[in-house]
């Protein structure tokens, strides 16, 4: 596999950009070094890098990608709308028939806000919820990685430099499916929360009568409940997780899928929260999402189009199904290469993420970047198992073939010792206090 002109493009975007690339998980230090540098175009499920190498892709863009890249009709779409201009002094009609289309598909919602990406969304419904209760201090599921780029989320992690005390102060973690615990915050800290906010589920399900037990806890203090759907909307369901767990938030944020990689995301919610940051009310001002760059035409018109291809076609049916047939045959390829118990897969079929462990069961990132470098040299990037609607039975397949040759190098790297058969140095997590 030549990697050339990635390695050039490697050393140029260090030199100019922080960490040479704009997304942390996107970054060198999150794959082995055996791996391409650069993609640079996507048709379906399949990338050529920036040396003509063809990969099977997984992740699709940080899920974002649900129908596969250049998907027809989103990009036909988009490119109607931006022939007509893409932003205008005044708001574009796609505005309002984007906003009604949502409020019709999410049944907790009233009104809609748009933003170009989630941490933003979920930001402002972090504000609106503290206009709305005139208190300071949120709940956080520790248990989920990333809510957003601001301070109130990023002074809980490790990568908290720059971040004042006082502000990391206001926000505190409890677990996911722990109602108790999450009761005894409520207890401990009464009539200063805010809100609560947590994804419907990731790679834990939620236990029977946990969402529930949220938006009690949240009615009987007087808090907002705030779901973040950015990565399950229009995954686990077309109207969000939420209808598919039967639980209402006063707010909720959706995004990725949404656009099919054209960057957009919504605020949803009640309408009482809502118009806080309008003009209809006699309360202080609440400024909310107001960019120059939020409702450009060409994402209001491929989310328009990513709904319609939702109502058209199955697409949480053949996420579902593609990625039930990948855990399958990935489960079956750990057992036959004797690595069950140290290479797991966790989560929804639609949403497949792997852990993996050394020969004493720790969780190892030099065994992640052996088993990623294995899976590159066989044709597939994967740093997660997270399914398009583009992976046909093929691609699943192949992969499959793919992983059960990784799988054979762990195993002998966990017999001989996994520096004999990685290039390289170990990848690390994003969530790190130093490099």
């Amino acid at each position: 596999m030549k990697l050339e002109r990635s390695r050039e493009l490697q050393r140029r975007s260090h030199a100019v950009i922080p960490g040479g690339a704009h997304t942390y998980a996107k970054g060198d230090d999150q794959y082995p070094l055996e791996a391409p540098g650069f993609l640079a175009r996507g048709e379906g499920c399949r990338v050529w890098d920036a040396d003509g190498n063809e990969f099977i892709e997984y992740g699709m863009g940080l899920r974002a990608v649900t129908l596969g890249h250049g998907y027809g009709p989103v990009l036909e779409a988009a490119a109607r709308a931006m022939a007509d201009g893409t932003n205008f002094t005044r708001p574009s009609p796609l505005e309002v028939e984007l906003a009604e289309r949502l409020v019709g598909l999410v049944d907790a919602a009233e009104m809609a806000k748009f933003a170009k990406n989630g941490s933003d969304a979920t930001t402002a419904a972090v504000k609106l919820a503290r206009a709305h209760t005139g208190r300071d201090k949120v709940l956080y599921c520790r248990s989920h990685p990333f809510f957003s780029t601001d301070d109130w989320f990023i002074g809980t992690t490790p990568m908290r430099a720059g971040i004042p005390r006082c502000v990391r102060e206001l926000s505190l973690g409890f677990d996911y499916n722990d109602a108790a615990g999450l009761e005894a915050l409520f207890a401990a800290h009464a009539g200063e929360i805010a809100c609560v906010i947590l994804e419907p589920a990731a790679a834990e399900e939620p236990r029977a009568g946990f969402l529930q037990a949220v938006r009690a806890l949240c009615d009987r203090n007087g808090s907002v409940m705030i779901l973040d759907e950015t990565i399950t909307g229009f995954r686990w369901h077309l109207r969000g997780a939420q209808a598919l767990y039967g639980v209402a938030p006063d707010l909720s944020v959706f995004g990725k899928a949404l656009g099919n990689g054209f960057a957009i995301a919504a605020l949803v919610g009640r309408r009482e929260l809502m118009r806080l940051g309008g003009l209809d009310h006699e309360r202080e001002r609440v400024f909310l999402l107001s960019t120059t760059h939020g409702a450009e035409t060409h994402a209001l018109a491929a989310a328009l189009a990513v709904i319609d291809a939702y109502e058209a076609h199955d697409v949480v049916g053949t996420l579902a199904r593609q990625g039930e047939r990948l855990r399958r045959g990935v489960l079956a390829a750990a057992c036959e290469a004797g690595v069950a118990d140290c290479f797991a897969l966790r989560g929804r079929a639609c949403n497949l993420v792997y852990a993996t462990r050394d020969r004493s069961g720790s969780p190892s990132q030099a065994f992640r970047a052996l088993f990623l470098q294995e899976l590159i040299r066989r044709g597939v990037i994967a740093p997660s198992f997270v399914v398009s609607a583009a992976h046909g039975d093929a691609e699943v397949d192949r992969t499959l073939e793919a992983v059960a040759g990784a799988l054979a190098v762990y195993r002998r790297a966990l017999d001989e010792g996994v520096e004999k058969h990685l290039a390289g140095g170990p990848v690390k997590p994003v969530w790190r206090e130093k490099n």
